[in-house]
């Protein structure tokens, strides 16, 4: 079975499509029509890739963590996507589709960021080739995440908070959207995760695909293995994790483990976890597994980290969740926070909050000895010192 890409109307499975309001059609006709003869060309992946090993500082390493490994008594390797410059691994596509958008002859980009790791690198990007650029952020994600609001701004984007719901990722997604509908010939929307109409789930996971495409490459190199056993990921709509699941998705040999936000637990009424606690609806336009009511309205999810944050699950995930090629775990705030602290003692990294979801997996099922783990530190924890600090004083 594929289940890296969509068929020709956007669905992995029965998931996907594009459901979108009428004025934004052309807009979208326009990259299903061009993103594939675009992206693939020789000129941009010249370019593309000359800036991701240039500016980007691709390939990131992957790095044996024996003081981890001998901890759980398995091999553990760690995919540095927060060494990218801008500290995480959303530079990946947000340099891959300001290019596009350049392409395409839009002048004005516009993005959503809920960590603000997407707003960052989409600022960085619009910085390096000379756009305008707009970033919605949720009014309580401003707050928590203010060293991101200052690197946006300093590198000259605006950033305008978005007020209404929950104040954080879903909202800010939200308003991108309408300003997208009203500004549509000119502006092309950057949005940051696997979620959105088709084509942006198969854009931005070609553009993360990456990940997985050096994982291959190093572990032959550091093990004399291609493939490992498991690779595991942080998923809130689920970009890193779809790059570091993409070339070994139809490979069933690899087992495929994705870490949700649980929140205060899933029973608790404040969880992200969203294949634990949604149903099949249609958010931000595509079809894929939301928590809402019974008659539809969007339940507000809660996580600490705010990259997480999400009611939903990019259709690539849904599918991979339906059809049990991934197992999906739900991590709690507090498991989370653990698992940044063991990190930060046993190896000397401090993990962004979204990836530590990923490390608490490590407690939650047993590998054997001798099992090649590859887990993706999909961004380094700057951003989150301040939460950290409130756990250190407690």
């Amino acid at each position: 079975m594929n289940y890296k890409n969509p068929d020709q109307h956007g669905y992995y499975g029965e998931f996907g499509g594009a459901f979108i309001p009428e004025m934004l059609y052309p807009n979208i006709e326009e990259l299903q029509n061009n993103y594939l003869e675009i992206i693939e060309s020789e000129n941009f992946q010249k370019e593309y890739q000359g800036l991701l090993k240039n500016y980007v500082g691709r390939a990131t390493p992957l790095y044996f963590a024996e003081n981890l490994s001998d901890q759980y008594q398995t091999q553990i390797y760690l995919k540095r996507e927060d060494l990218n410059h801008t500290g995480a691994h959303k530079i990946n596509n947000a340099l891959g589709q300001v290019l596009l958008a350049r392409h395409l002859g839009k002048k004005r980009i516009i993005a959503e960021t809920g960590a603000g790791q997407h707003g960052v690198a989409t600022a960085t990007a619009c910085a390096l080739l000379g756009l305008e650029c707009i970033v919605y952020m949720g009014e309580i994600d401003i707050q928590r995440q203010a060293p991101n609001v200052a690197r946006m701004k300093m590198l000259g984007a605006e950033v305008i908070p978005a007020t209404s719901g929950s104040k954080t990722l879903k909202d800010a997604v939200n308003e991108a959207l309408r300003d997208w509908i009203n500004n549509a010939s000119t502006t092309h929307y950057v949005i940051g995760s696997v979620v959105g109409p088709h084509p942006f789930p198969d854009l931005v996971a070609r553009f993360q695909s990456i990940i997985s495409k050096e994982i291959k490459e190093q572990l032959l190199e550091q093990s004399g293995r291609q493939k490992p056993d498991y690779v595991i990921a942080c998923v809130g709509g689920g970009s890193n994790a779809a790059g570091a699941f993409y070339h070994f998705a139809d490979d069933e040999n690899v087992k495929l483990i994705a870490a949700e936000a649980g929140g205060f637990g899933i029973d608790s009424g404040r969880s992200a976890a969203t294949t634990f606690l949604g149903t099949k609806g249609i958010l931000h336009g595509s079809k894929s597994l939301v928590m809402q009511t019974d008659d539809g309205q969007v339940i507000e999810p809660h996580s600490i980290s705010a990259g997480l944050d999400y009611p939903g699950i990019g259709p690539f995930h849904a599918n991979l969740f339906k059809e049990k090629r991934a197992e999906f775990f739900s991590i709690n705030d507090d498991e989370a926070l653990q698992s940044a602290f063991r990190l930060t003692k046993f190896e000397g990294i401090i993990p962004a909050l979204e990836s530590a979801h990923a490390l608490a997996v490590l407690d939650k099922k047993i590998f054997d000895k001798n099992d090649i783990v590859v887990i993706c530190l999909s961004g380094r924890g700057d951003k989150d010192m301040e939460t950290y600090l409130k756990y250190l004083n407690n």
